[in-house]
C-alpha cells in the first residue's frame, strides 16, 4: 500500500513498564487537556480512574432500578394473586401482608438487580463490540500480561501526531506506535 492509500490514523499508543509509571503518565495526559484517551492494564490499578478524571459509573443506577422494579413486581404479584384474583382467608391472616410473601419479592429484587447490573454494563460499555482498532496494536496482547499502555485517539482536539508523540516520550512512554483504522 502506498502512503496515500494507508488507512487514517486512529491513535498513538505508548507502553509503560509499571503501574506507577502509567499512573503518573495518566495524570500528565489529563493535565495536558486530552479528552479522548484510555489506559490498558493487565490488572486493576487503584486510583487510575480518578487520575484519568473519569466520572462515576452509571451501572449502580441500573442495578438500583432493577432492584426497585423487582421489589414492586413481587409485591404486585402477591397482592394480585392473594387479595384480588383469588382472595382466601387462611388461618385468619389478611388478604395481603408484606411479611408472608417476603421470599417472593426478595428473590425478584435480587434477580432483577442482577439483570440491571448485567445489561447496565452492556449499555454503558457499548457492548458488544467485536473489533476495535486498538486490537491491531502489535503490543496490545502484552497489556494482558505485564505491560501497560496509554492510547491517545486522533479525534482528540489536542492531537497532533508529532507533538503527541514527543509528549508521550517526555512522560516516559516507550515503543510509541501509530495505530491506524482498519479498512473494510
Amino acid at each position: 500500500m502506498s502512503a496515500k492509500q494507508q488507512a487514517p490514523a486512529y491513535a498513538l499508543a505508548a507502553t509503560f513498564n509499571s503501574p506507577k509509571d502509567i499512573y503518573k503518565a495518566a495524570g500528565k495526559v489529563r493535565e495536558k487537556g486530552f479528552t479522548h484517551w484510555e489506559c490498558y492494564t493487565p490488572f486493576m490499578v487503584h486510583g487510575l480512574d480518578k487520575q484519568m478524571g473519569m466520572p462515576r459509573s452509571k451501572v449502580p443506577v441500573f442495578t438500583f432500578m432493577g432492584g426497585i422494579t423487582g421489589f414492586f413486581t413481587g409485591m404486585l404479584i402477591v397482592w394480585y394473586m392473594n387479595a384480588y384474583d383469588y382472595p382466601l382467608i387462611v388461618g385468619g391472616k389478611p388478604y395481603f401482608s408484606p411479611i408472608y410473601p417476603f421470599p417472593v419479592f426478595y428473590e425478584l429484587t435480587i434477580l432483577l438487580a442482577a439483570f440491571g447490573t448485567f445489561f447496565g454494563m452492556f449499555l454503558s460499555n457499548k457492548l458488544p463490540r467485536h473489533n476495535h482498532p486498538v486490537f491491531a496494536y502489535s503490543r496490545f496482547a502484552e497489556t494482558s500480561d505485564d505491560k501497560f499502555a496509554l492510547v491517545i485517539e486522533a479525534i482528540d482536539a489536542k492531537f497532533d501526531e508529532d507533538e503527541t508523540k514527543d509528549f508521550l516520550k517526555k512522560i516516559g512512554g516507550k515503543r510509541i506506535t501509530l495505530i491506524r483504522e482498519e479498512e473494510g
